[in-house]
């Protein structure tokens, strides 16, 4: 059945949940690593404890049993009744992928599909305790932490019920001591009558949902003393009924985890499907913890507790993205003082003041808020690669498993800023080089012992800003690469003869690996072999306009290092003119410009070229490209030669005439000219006229096999 995608709470959900579906991955590999961190194995448990509760909420049915099922096992792991192992986090870390399939589904609005029966069969298996592992075995079972497990009648786990009202009574109660409270009420202590832990005056059956007066004020009398009662929030339309002989000091306000406990309660561990359309309020028929059902507005949000969020924050990739408020202040004072100059523009254009050296002053000051309100927008649109990196753990957790090595990945750099677009557009080239390292660069264990090295690998992704750009590392210390076989593979697939092999040098052969179809393993495995995962990587950074090299010394180690633009929105540009044209060429792909003699060219296999340092240099006359009518020209004598680089291949553009730097603001192509080969983009150029942006990887693609 579709469902409502603009529905305001489903879009919060999606997000909060979407935010702690990221965080879980993370904990979980983190868990497989500290399996004795009893924080960070209840921060998992209330990961899937606040989806189930959003998705209950919400009425998404398969998205309850999974988070249900996989909450269990957490319990039992917390409460010391099971132990954290790789094999255990095999079972689980499936239910992440099957949860981010059914989330999917809602974005697509649609009914999530309900998990494969299999899983659903596995994790059954798994709820219950190991026999090696005794309850008091572990830490979790002692203190406040261990109030919270849902193990009602073992009286280990309960807490006097007076010890947690002394809490409520002395001030706030923290969530252990809620919970406490909780199992205190549920599970009557050890040789004490259940028939004592009863609640008084409980209210009969009547099978229907509805609370009679009568009853309702019989209620309110236990929950909060005999005339005791002084309202209800005006935003709160149910009331839970059934309060037991605890006293709790009166509040308007009901926190998260009280929430939470009250749908377990009313409805059954993980049962809750939804709220009666018909019913505004609801009396449960088992004793409750006395507190008032927020509206459906603050229930939904609440899959977004504070303790979920602790850690980084994450957005929606499609649509949203979470801004500091600061920045939107800072954005607002810049606007202000945007309109106190054009305010002053326009009286200036009315005659007043003192003429030029107003007009120069007025503008430097427009330049300065310009700039300055332009770096706060952009801020805003930054996000931390975190929300990249974060993915990692997971990915290189699984295929070390799957290929039996030892890897430890090290971050570095997470908080660093860049543009929205660019964190999503670098996920499928990360990942393409960690799996590459993982796969071809570490050894196997017994491989590096005998190497004398330690049977861990390490792998390390960092990130830092340089300037305008950001730096990417991909390094391992694994096996390396031998320029050699590099040379002989390239011979062997036919990309050029062994004449040309040989002429390469180390570098050179290092960066064959990012050539199509070029791959060093003789046959291909679910993992790599096919000789497409670099060439992908080289020619998404080539799209980003930026740069991707590669080193290696045999036996220690491979590093790669791609350096990419802050943001896509605003670009550096190098502004050329081609018979009174104007185009721009992105400054990140320009190396070096010079002025040439173009009589002392040469033509080699049908390419004209020239020689700088030695090197020959291929050359080609962009106005035949780009001017119509120009393609049959007779050739300039001289001219201008714009050195640029693609990846690790460097070519010469003949242009007219240079005109200099500039910072533009990229425009999208019309329907007419989108998709157009060699061109990125338009822009305004300061005269007013409109000058094409060069897309240097697609011209060259495009326009490169007419060789002049």
């Amino acid at each position: 059945m579709p469902l409502d995608t603009d529905d305001e709470i489903l879009q919060d959900f999606l997000v909060e949940a979407t935010e702690i579906l990221e965080k879980l991955n993370e904990q979980l590999v983190d868990l497989e690593q500290r399996p004795d961190d009893h924080e960070l194995l209840n921060a998992v448990f209330r990961g899937f404890h606040t989806i189930k509760g959003g998705a209950g909420f919400l009425n998404l049915a398969p998205l309850v049993e999974v988070c249900h099922r996989a909450e269990d096992v957490f319990n039992l792991l917390r409460n010391g009744q099971k132990a954290v192992t790789p094999q255990l986090m095999d079972a689980m870390l499936p239910v992440l992928d099957v949860l981010n399939a059914q989330f999917d589904d809602l974005r697509a609005g649609e009914e999530p599909a309900p998990a494969d029966s299999g899983l659903l069969e596995t994790l059954e298996g798994l709820n219950h305790p190991d026999d090696a592992v005794p309850p008091a075995a572990s830490p979790a079972a002692v203190g406040p932490a261990a109030a919270t497990a849902e193990r009602p009648g073992t009286a280990d786990n309960v807490v006097p019920a007076a010890d947690a009202a002394e809490a409520i009574v002395a001030g706030d109660i923290t969530d252990e001591e809620f919970e406490a409270l909780l199992d205190a009420l549920e599970a009557p202590a050890a040789g004490e009558p259940a028939a004592q832990m009863a609640p008084l005056a409980a209210p009969t059956p009547t099978g229907d949902d509805e609370i009679t007066e009568e009853e309702f004020e019989a209620l309110l009398d236990q929950l909060h003393g005999k005339g005791k009662f002084t309202g209800i929030p005006k935003d709160i339309d149910a009331v839970p009924a059934a309060a037991p002989v605890q006293a709790v000091p009166p509040s308007d306000d009901i926190t998260e985890e009280e929430f939470e406990a009250l749908l377990d309660q009313l409805h059954g561990k993980g049962k809750f499907t939804g709220v009666p359309k018909t019913t505004e309020a609801v009396v449960s028929q088992a004793p409750v913890v006395p507190a008032s059902a927020p509206a459906p507005a603050v229930a939904a949000r609440r899959a977004g507790s504070d303790e979920d969020k602790k850690g980084g924050e994450h957005a929606q990739q499609e649509t949203t993205v979470r801004v500091d408020t600061k920045r939107l202040d800072d954005i607002m004072n810049l606007v202000g003082e945007l309109v106190l100059v054009r305010n002053r523009l326009a009286s200036l254009a009315h005659g007043e003041g003192q003429g030029r050296e107003d007009v120069a002053k007025t503008v430097a000051n427009l330049d300065v808020v310009t700039g300055d309100l332009q770096a706060a927008v952009m801020k805003t649109r930054m996000q931390p690669i975190k929300k990249v990196f974060g993915r990692f753990p997971r990915v290189v957790r699984d295929l070390a498993r799957n290929l039996k090595k030892e890897v430890n990945l090290v971050l570095e750099g997470e908080d660093t800023d860049l543009d929205k677009n660019l964190v999503e557009a670098l996920a499928d080239p990360l990942v393409h080089l960690v799996r590459n390292a993982v796969d071809h660069g570490i050894e196997e264990p017994a491989k590096r012992e005998q190497a004398g090295k330690s049977r861990t690998g390490t792998l390390r992704l960092s990130a830092q800003q340089e300037g305008d750009h950001i730096l990417l590392l991909i390094e391992d210390d694994g096996a390396g690469m031998d320029a050699e076989v590099l040379r002989r593979k390239a011979v062997e697939k036919g990309m050029m003869d062994a004449e040309a092999a040989a002429r390469l040098d180390a570098r050179e052969c290092y960066h064959l690996i990012f050539a199509a179809g070029f791959s060093t393993k003789a046959q291909a495995s679910d993992v790599s072999g096919r000789g497409v995962g670099m060439d992908v990587v080289k020619t998404r950074i080539a799209q980003l306009n930026g740069t991707v090299d590669v080193d290696s010394k045999l036996g220690e180690g491979t590093r790669v290092v791609i350096k990419v633009p802050l943001t896509l929105a605003i670009m550096p540009t190098l502004m050329v003119k081609l018979q009174g044209q104007t185009f721009a060429l992105p400054l990140p792909s320009v190396s070096e410009i010079f002025h040439l003699d173009l009589t002392k060219t040469n033509i080699v296999d049908g390419q004209r070229v020239v020689v700088v340092r030695e090197k020959a240099l291929p050359l080609f006359y962009l106005t035949r490209w780009l001017v119509k009518s120009a393609a049959h020209d007779p050739l300039p004598t001289s001219g201008h030669v714009v050195m640029v680089h693609v990846g690790n291949q460097q070519v010469g553009f003949v242009v007219d005439e240079l005109i200099g730097q500039e910072e533009v603001v990229i425009k999208p192509l019309g329907a007419l000219l989108h998709g157009t080969p060699g061109l990125a983009g338009a822009t305004i150029t300061g005269d007013g006229r409109i000058a094409l942006i060069i897309d240097v990887p697609s011209l060259l693609k495009a326009y490169g096999q007419r060789r002049r």
